[in-house]
């Protein structure tokens, strides 16, 4: 008997409990689905308005997933707050988390704010052909911790944007034009005048070489087996490869065809 009236009691505490404690149930769960709506909402227009401004596409994407998260942990905060839950204590929960973890992820950190760095101030965009870390290759994508590159032999590489945005950083695309800078070895019984001028032919006669800038050619050194002459030639971007391979095999044929003498240094050059 005595078993049954405790039963009924727990019940009926349970019930007046649940009868007070549902209107800010109820409430909270409204806060909560009504508020993941107006951030879906929102985020899609933030990102329309970005994309209507032309933002850089990886900015776009950056600021629009941190607004996304910084609304999703305001509205968690706010209805574990209706739910009646004390969230001072909560808030330093949370940061004491955030310093360990920080502490934990210094080098992840300073990737995050190396690509912060490089999306605000854009030492190159996806597309750009760039040298940093003693790698070349063609920016395919430009992430929060790291840039992602594509190298001549299509290798996929993935650079640290922390060290990427405090290195030494060489853009090739920027200007649209390219100077190559080749060297070519003749003996000293070569007649150099000659020479010289069948090199300015040669560069003259390739439509891929640009007219202006001039392209030069120079004695470059004096080794105890050669003349090295210097030949810089300018070039589009897109272009550059192939006139590097086209001025040295075509200087090659004309060199031979006039009875210049060409080390062997060159002929295997050309060669590879």
């Amino acid at each position: 008997m005595l078993y049954t009236e405790n039963l009924s009691n727990y019940a009926n505490t349970f019930i007046q409990v649940l009868l007070d404690y549902s209107p800010k149930l109820i409430s909270a769960f409204v806060i909560l689905f009504v508020g993941l709506y107006a951030i879906r909402v929102i985020n899609r227009l933030i990102r329309k308005i970005m994309v209507k401004r032309e933002l850089d596409p990886t900015l776009t994407k950056f600021l629009a997933d941190i607004l996304l998260w910084a609304l999703r942990v305001l509205l968690f905060v706010t209805f574990i707050s209706k739910l009646g839950i004390e969230t001072s204590s909560f808030v330093a929960i949370l940061g004491a988390m955030g310093l360990a973890v920080g502490l934990s992820l210094q080098g992840s950190l300073s990737n995050f704010a190396g690509g912060m760095l490089i999306i605000l101030f854009k030492p190159f965009k996806v597309g750009d052909t760039i040298e940093a870390q003693g790698i070349i290759g063609t920016v395919n994508e430009i992430q929060i911790f790291v840039t992602k590159l594509i190298s001549a032999n299509n290798q996929t590489i993935f650079v640290p944007n922390g060290s990427l945005s405090n290195g030494t950083i060489i853009n090739y695309s920027i200007e649209g034009i390219r100077r190559a800078d080749l060297t070519l070895s003749i003996s000293y019984n070569s007649d150099l005048k000659k020479a010289k001028e069948i090199i300015s032919n040669t560069l003259k006669n390739n439509p891929k070489i640009l007219k202006t800038p001039d392209a030069e050619v120079a004695v470059k050194n004096l080794t105890d087996s050669a003349i090295q002459l210097a030949v810089r030639p300018w070039a589009k971007n897109e272009d550059f490869g192939i006139v590097c391979s086209e001025t040295l095999e075509n200087c090659l044929v004309a060199f031979e065809i006039a009875g210049i003498d060409i080390l062997p240094s060159l002929k295997e050059a050309t060669k590879k």
